[in-house]
């Protein structure tokens, strides 16, 4: 299953919000340096589905806002 996905790194709380187009948007405690937000969102994503880590994939967008993410 893959999602469209807003980061919002360096946030206050961390939390993953379903908007109604189906994609994600989730707000991280982290900063966007040195992959810090990319570990935290798959860490993050992979307790919201109850699933491991490394079942969490950025397809595209490493080093963006936007990503995809692929779940499963």
């Amino acid at each position: 299953m893959r999602f469209s996905v807003r980061v919002h790194p360096g946030t206050s709380r961390e939390k993953v919000v379903k908007n109604a187009d189906n994609s994600l948007s989730v707000y991280l405690t982290k900063k966007a340096q040195k992959g810090q937000a990319n570990k935290a969102l798959k860490k993050l994503l992979a307790k919201e589905f109850d699933l491991a880590q490394s079942r969490i994939k950025i397809i595209y967008g490493k080093q963006a806002r936007d990503k995809v993410v692929e779940i499963g």
